[in-house]
C-alpha cells in the first residue's frame, strides 16, 4: 500500500508542475494572439486539473 501512496504523490507532483507549465504557455499564447494554441492549452489544463483532483481524492481516501 505504501508504494501506491508514493506513486500517487509522485503523480500529483508531476501534474502540479505540468499545470504550472501549461498556464505559462497559455498566457504566452494569449499574449501572442495565437487563439488555436490558447484553446489547446485551455483544454489541456482542464484535463490535467481533473486528473490532479482525482489523484488527490484517491490519496486522501486512503491510497
Amino acid at each position: 500500500m505504501a508504494n501506491r501512496k508514493k506513486r500517487l504523490k509522485k503523480g500529483i507532483d508531476s501534474l502540479s508542475e505540468q499545470l504550472k507549465l501549461h498556464e505559462i504557455k497559455l498566457k504566452k499564447a494569449e499574449k501572442d494572439g495565437n487563439i488555436g494554441l490558447a484553446s489547446y492549452y485551455k483544454k489541456e489544463l482542464a484535463g490535467k486539473k481533473k486528473d490532479f483532483d482525482r489523484k488527490k481524492r484517491m490519496l486522501e481516501k486512503g491510497g
